[in-house]
């Protein structure tokens, strides 16, 4: 079975729609959010708990299992699907974001717990472990020191061995505080990059979709998205720098959606919470990848929905272990939670966080992952039957 991506609904005046990516292992509905199995595993589940979670597909990471037990074994131990015993699509990032976040984004403090919309304040004097020029990315490996390298083709080998349904091509991703001439100048980079991951590509099972980059730069997103879209990739990805806020994010949105073509899969990488899932959606983004659910739970925050007075000023999350929830009697939320979770009352839940019992990051972990699922569940449904702007209004006022 190939790629294949349906539009099975458009909404009027509005690019949100409804549609199924089908893969060789598998279809899942969009629009979809994409859980992060950056080792090829969701931190703290394992692939029942995927499954019983309906989770459609998941995204591994191929710096990260290039390091960590490399691509070669996974592939004599039946490729990424056997060795995590998942049966379902899978996408992997190509690296670009790792070199990234361990060269400018040490350097200007930008992380995905902290500040991802930065200003000059933010930066702080991180020696970087990555560095790139036009050939590639060299990386200084985090697990024991030693010196890799990663290039359009070499990412292009390691995905093919890991066995990906989706792959995504090599990229240079920019900080927020890169000015216009490196914006630039990485964005063509970007462009030649593509090019030689199209021509390196030996998996014809697999479906690769290109990044379109250029910063928060009007006319360098514009022009990425219509390169991009020249290309035969099979899907479309926005990446990079969104800017330093919320705005600028929908502002980039509305500059590069319409340019890229309609039939094509439309993901945007790294961004998953509560507001942007509706508000991305509603600009016509079919899939999201974010290692925030899991992430967060690790941390002691977990997801409340509105009717558990959940709201986009506290962007519908609570920390666990606060006073107030030590003596609390109800669940986490009666709403939007996973089944198990509704016997445990915030009470117990905040002292297995306290008292740092493993049992909490998987119930905790459990209890994000559905909240998210199940939000854009009832996004699908809310748009097969017209009431997406009721339900959006419901969560964001």
């Amino acid at each position: 079975m190939s790629f294949r991506f349906t539009i099975t609904k458009r909404l009027k005046n509005m690019p949100a729609r409804l549609g199924r990516i089908t893969t060789p292992h598998g279809s899942f509905p969009t629009p979809a959010f994409v859980p992060v199995a950056t080792a090829a595993s969701v931190r703290s589940l394992d692939t029942d708990d995927l499954r019983e979670l309906g989770s459609g597909v998941i995204l591994a990471n191929t710096y990260h299992l290039h390091l960590r037990p490399g691509e070669k074994l996974v592939k004599r131990l039946g490729g990424i699907h056997g060795f995590m015993h998942w049966d379902g699509p899978v996408f992997t990032d190509s690296g670009g974001f790792q070199a990234f976040s361990l060269g400018y984004g040490m350097e200007h403090n930008i992380n995905k717990l902290g500040t991802i919309f930065p200003t000059r304040e933010d930066a702080t004097p991180h020696k970087k472990w990555a560095t790139i020029d036009d050939s590639g990315a060299t990386f200084k490996s985090h697990i024991d020191g030693s010196v890799i390298t990663l290039t359009p083709k070499k990412s292009m080998q390691i995905q093919s061995d890991l066995g990906a349904d989706i792959i995504l091509a090599f990229d240079e991703c920019t900080s927020p505080l890169s000015d216009y001439g490196y914006t630039k100048k990485a964005l063509l980079r970007t462009h030649r990059w593509a090019e030689e991951c199209i021509a390196a590509k030996g998996n014809p099972k697999q479906a690769m979709y290109g990044i379109v980059q250029g910063g928060a730069y009007h006319d360098l997103r514009e022009a990425s998205a219509s390169f991009i879209s020249s290309l035969p990739f099979e899907g479309i990805a926005i990446g990079g720098s969104l800017g330093r806020s919320k705005k600028d994010m929908h502002d980039i949105l509305s500059w590069v959606i319409p340019l890229l073509p309609e039939q094509k899969p439309r993901h945007l990488l790294g961004i998953g919470g509560i507001d942007d899932l509706f508000e991305c959606v509603e600009r016509g983004i079919d899939t999201f990848d974010c290692v925030t659910p899991t992430r967060w739970a690790r941390r002691g925050v977990v997801f409340i929905s509105p009717k558990e007075g959940g709201t986009p000023q506290n962007k519908f999350r609570i920390n666990i272990a606060r006073v107030r929830y030590r003596t609390e009697k109800k669940p986490i939320d009666r709403y939007y939670t996973h089944p198990r979770l509704l016997q445990y009352s915030l009470a117990y839940l905040s002292h297995l966080f306290i008292a740092r019992e493993l049992s909490f990051f998987r119930l905790a972990s459990l209890h994000n992952l559905a909240f998210i699922l199940r939000l854009m569940e009832d996004i699908r449904i809310s748009i097969e039957k017209g009431e997406f702007k009721r339900l959006k209004r419901q969560w964001l006022g």
